[in-house]
């Protein structure tokens, strides 16, 4: 086994070692200016939030930010965003297209919200091109089942445009959070594409449930097994075990820049559980890294090795 990386510096080899031309990330943030100054300003309020300190490793400019993916490795990402209130998601969704249009290796991504005119900004997104919908149901504070929602759903199950669901109880319980909850709407539009972000933490077991329930549905990794996270929300003792099965929809995922800790970190939680079940190993971390999200994110060509296998 490839060991994982010990510090960013370590990214590009070991993302060479694997014989990959890079990650695919499909759960990064990029937002207005304006608006990650407030996300940023909420994190450093994290102690009162969350009872923990919460530093942005990545607390830099966007031209920066950018030169760090590059740097590490990141050839493909999702620049998410969301709302908090009615009236942002066609907003932030013309925000994120133009900024996507503009920015190589950002593919065009979406939001949505409950509100008359969601599937009509979203339909559009999607005729233009959107390859992934961010959907945050604990900052956002709405109910996934809302009515309102039932169109955007069917349209994106419907188009085959993947939903990345922040709906778990971490890390602190939202108005309409937890895997039953959107285990409904699952129930509901069954061929809806999802990805469960941050793997349900720390309904971590549910999560998995939904994916063995649904075809159409992944897991992310982000934020799931390093140490800062573990303190609160541990994984399984036997969590590589229970992936064995699900292997090829578990896609990498990091909330960069908004992490208290290295990107490094997990990529080498991630190589932790190839190596602790030799049905995952190195074709596993191969998957997580590149394969499994370029299919998920619609991206074509075929992967040319770095180097020999």
């Amino acid at each position: 086994m490839i060991p994982g990386p010990e510090g960013d510096a370590d990214v590009p080899g070991f993302v060479a070692a694997l014989g990959l031309p890079g990650l695919v990330d499909v759960h990064t943030h990029f937002l207005p200016e304006r608006v990650m100054d407030k996300v940023w300003g909420y994190f450093d309020a994290a102690e009162t939030h969350y009872g923990v300190a919460w530093p942005i490793q990545y607390r830099t400019s966007v031209a920066d930010r950018l030169a760090t993916l590059q740097a590490l490795g990141v050839r493909t990402f999702a620049p998410l965003v969301y709302p908090h209130k009615p009236g942002m998601g066609r907003w932030l969704t013309e925000w994120v297209t133009e900024f996507a249009a503009g920015t190589p290796g950002a593919v065009p991504t979406a939001t949505l919200f409950p509100e008359p005119d969601v599937a009509e900004y979203l339909g559009t997104a999607v005729a233009a091109g959107a390859r992934v919908v961010k959907v945050h149901v604990q900052v956002g504070g709405f109910d996934p089942r809302d009515a309102l929602l039932r169109p955007a759903w069917g349209l994106l199950a419907e188009a085959g445009v993947p939903a990345v669901v922040h709906c778990g109880n971490g890390p602190v319980p939202g108005a309409h959070t937890g895997l039953g909850v959107f285990g409904e709407v699952l129930a509901a539009h069954p061929r809806l594409p999802v990805v469960l972000a941050h793997a349900g933490m720390p309904e971590f077991g549910a999560a998995l449930d939904l994916v063995h329930r649904y075809e159409r549905a992944h897991l992310d990794t982000t934020m799931v097994g390093v140490p800062f996270s573990d303190a609160f929300a541990p994984l399984p003792a036997d969590w590589p075990t229970r992936l064995a099965a699900v292997a090829d929809r578990v896609v990498l995922g990091t909330d960069f820049p908004n992490i208290p800790y290295p990107y490094a970190e997990q990529l080498r939680a991630i190589a932790g559980w190839a190596a602790a079940d030799d049905r995952l190993g190195e074709p596993f971390l191969r998957s997580v890294l590149h394969d499994a999200p370029a299919r998920l994110l619609g991206l074509t060509a075929p992967r040319q090795c770095a180097t020999a296998r």
